[in-house]
């Protein structure tokens, strides 16, 4: 296979900003050259002029490589420490002081981490209280997230997260089970509202108690993490709290003043200042 350059990775970029809008050029390099690469192994394309063509001349190519360039694996309860200190520390202390808040999962993906909540809050009560919020730049993950229907393979990793939260409860209890196949019940999905939404170009679209913006940042260059977390920062009511990866940090950017750490292992922040 011929050895993808920076200036095929560039002409890429340049096409889907041109062609469709979306802004892939601040995303860190080696990330997007491995999923181009992929595209490349899994459709059996030679050359990226091939690619280009096609993204070109197929809106519906295009739909199908946004899906494939965007990372979507995840898993329910992941890092099931977080969704300890999560629960303990910030939820349950601001759910026992509010009559409602609102949270905002950017970059949803396929949907786990939303529904991973909406369990979390019914578990502790306090479902009621508490707006959803989820969005992500790929209109086909979104469509798979309300679907909120996952495989016999994926429930397994998700119910063993699940219990070292709640080891004496299942997690299957909250799915409805057909063809294999686990669907969320319907009572869990109330207060919660799917969004098409870029974090490279749109701002915020309203303000937040809780924004989970977690393994996400991770993917884009240092210019594009500054830029998005000042979005995620504005989108933030004061005294709200951020949600980043366990892999991910604020250390470099240009609001750090503007938070105060939480809990420096989950990398849960709390905007002090507006």
């Amino acid at each position: 296979m011929t050895e993808i350059e920076l200036k095929d990775i560039k002409k890429i970029t340049d096409v889907i900003n041109s062609r469709y809008g979306i802004d892939f050029g601040n995303y860190a390099l080696s990330s997007f050259k491995r999923r181009i690469k992929r595209i490349m192994d899994l459709q059996n394309i030679k050359s990226v002029d091939s690619i280009i063509n096609n993204l070109e001349t197929s809106t519906l190519y295009f739909k199908e490589f946004l899906s494939e360039i965007t990372v979507n694996v995840t898993e329910m309860f992941r890092d099931p420490t977080f969704w300890l200190a999560l629960r303990d520390d910030i939820l349950i202390p601001l759910l026992n002081n509010r009559d409602e808040i609102r949270i905002w999962h950017a970059g949803c993906s396929s949907g786990e981490e939303v529904y991973s909540m909406a369990i979390l809050l019914n578990v502790i009560g306090k479902q009621n209280k508490v707006t959803i919020y989820a969005s992500d730049i790929d209109e086909k993950i979104i469509n798979k997230a309300k679907n909120k229907t996952y495989s016999n393979k994926n429930m397994e990793l998700n119910a063993s997260n699940f219990n070292e939260i709640y080891p004496d409860d299942n997690l299957l209890n909250y799915f409805q089970e057909k063809d294999e196949k686990f669907t969320l019940k319907e009572e869990f999905t109330q207060n919660i509202t799917f969004k098409k939404h870029n974090l490279v170009s749109d701002d915020a679209f309203s303000k937040f108690d809780i924004i989970l913006c977690r393994n996400v940042l991770i993917y884009f260059n240092q210019q594009l993490q500054n830029n998005v977390l000042k979005k995620l920062t504005s989108g933030l009511f004061k005294g709200g709290v951020l949600c980043i990866g366990s892999k991910e940090s604020l250390i470099w950017c240009e609001d750090i003043n503007q938070y105060q750490e939480i809990n420096r292992e989950e990398k849960i922040f709390r905007k002090i200042q507006d």
